[in-house]
């Protein structure tokens, strides 16, 4: 049996913009009392994108801070390789997805957010801007259709990497 390969090798699934902090970018700006830190040289492990979210948000300006289950229908589309691992996911009302917010920061570790203006540190935050840029909403699945899923409630730009999808455990009556 053959390894999978990472899908950052795939056209399809790559993703134009890097993860470097790009000083001429508004979003990187550093605010009143952030700090920012040197990162380490290498990476400790590599992650496989299984897929790629679509969504209508292009900038972090359009995009909400928490997904709402009223908001868009937004498409995640799951590489092929992994279509047998969504064998049962339609049986689930709601499923967690786990992506990567590619365009966020990574290196601040004191941050002001525009909302309180208070300088905190970024674990305590849920803003996309942290050392491994790990994000998780829980939402609505709406239908798989081959390697399609429809959903409500996500947070994230168009593009963004998918790294895993779960049943939502919280669901009652449902297992998995």
């Amino acid at each position: 049996m053959s390894r999978p390969l990472p899908l950052a090798h795939l056209d399809v699934f790559r993703h134009p913009v890097a993860m470097a902090n790009d000083p001429s970018d508004p979003d990187t700006d550093i605010r009143a009392g952030e700090v920012a830190v040197a990162l380490p040289a290498t990476a400790d492990a590599s992650v496989y994108f299984i897929g790629v979210i679509h969504t209508p948000w292009k900038t972090r300006g359009e995009c909400p801070k928490r997904g709402n289950a009223d908001g868009p229908i937004c498409t995640i589309v799951v590489d092929e390789r992994w279509h047998e691992a969504l064998t049962d996911l339609a049986g689930h009302q709601r499923i967690q997805v786990l992506y990567w917010m590619h365009r966020a920061r990574r290196d601040l570790v004191l941050q002001t957010p525009f909302r309180t203006g208070k300088t905190t540190g970024s674990f305590a935050l849920r803003s996309p801007v942290r050392p491994n840029p790990i994000a998780s909403s829980f939402v609505e699945l709406l239908s798989v259709e081959d390697c399609t899923l429809q959903v409500h409630g996500l947070d994230c730009l168009d593009g963004t990497p998918l790294i895993d999808l779960k049943p939502d455990h919280g669901s009652a009556g449902q297992q998995g």
